[in-house]
């Protein structure tokens, strides 16, 4: 009788410790989930958001001499001047939409893309400057990457308005050995829209290599779904409760040997 109530309490314990048996996996879809369609059109356009750095270079004469816009010099000395500092001056684009910055003070500059925004500073600098040429870039274009481990998520910085998926896969070292190459899920906010847009990726076969390619947006996140390691998982959160069900079978024993 001992040993069947034994049996039972372990049962018992295995579908209890079962409960939080891949408890970590986290943005988890149910099978009926419907994923949106992935994007056929890809756009390298970014739209300026609140929170971007901005960093830009103005040069006047059509691109001629650069302006070290803080010191208030142009023409070629200036532009010696500048180079020379290795300027990286940052403007953050605050939560009403402008940004301050050196001559122009605050200027209102979300939902413009990177283009649009060149040509209207260089049309507002050309009140203060011959043919003013603007180079702009956000420095802070960032997504979140989990490769599938628990441990090993980033934040990754976009160099460039075209960075696919493959490649930043390829930043964070690829996906985790216990991850499902079969399933990689991208999470997008589109404008005018409440919720995030959901696309599954399958770079397990070589006919997935399309959507590989798909271009990486700013503030996307990139998930890959970890292996359901069911039987590792239950055997960690029983092996406790196993060592001290064996340990009292012993004790018991022991007692009940010393009694005969």
């Amino acid at each position: 009788m001992f040993k069947y109530s034994i049996v039972i309490s372990l049962a018992i314990v295995a579908l209890i410790s079962s409960c939080t048996v891949n408890s970590h996996v986290m943005l988890k879809t149910p099978k009926d989930f419907v994923f949106d369609s992935i994007p056929s059109v890809q756009s390298d356009q970014y739209v300026i958001t609140p929170g971007d750095l901005l960093q830009f270079r103005l040069y006047s004469n059509g691109g001629f001499s650069v302006i070290d816009i803080t010191s208030g010099t142009s023409g070629s000395n200036g532009g010696n001047i500048a180079m020379a500092r290795g300027l990286s001056v940052s403007y953050l684009v605050q939560n009403d939409g402008n940004v301050k910055i050196p001559i122009l003070g605050e200027t209102p500059i979300t939902g413009k893309t990177i283009l649009e925004a060149q040509s209207y500073l260089e049309e507002l600098y050309s009140e203060f400057y011959v043919e003013p040429f603007l180079q702009l870039n956000v420095v802070n274009k960032r997504v979140i990457v989990f490769p599938g481990g628990g441990s090993n998520a980033q934040v990754v910085t976009l160099q460039n308005n075209t960075s696919t998926l493959l490649e930043v896969l390829a930043q964070v070292g690829g996906i985790s050995q216990n991850s499902k190459a079969s399933t990689i899920k991208v999470m997008r906010l589109i404008e005018g829209k409440e919720k995030r847009e959901v696309y599954k990726i399958d770079l397990s076969k070589i006919s997935g290599l399309p959507d590989g390619d798909m271009v990486i947006l700013a503030d996307d996140i990139i998930y890959v779904e970890p292996n359901a390691n069911i039987a590792r998982e239950v055997l960690q959160d029983i092996s406790p409760i196993i060592s001290l069900v064996s340990s009292t079978i012993v004790f018991y024993f022991s007692l009940r040997n010393l009694a005969n």
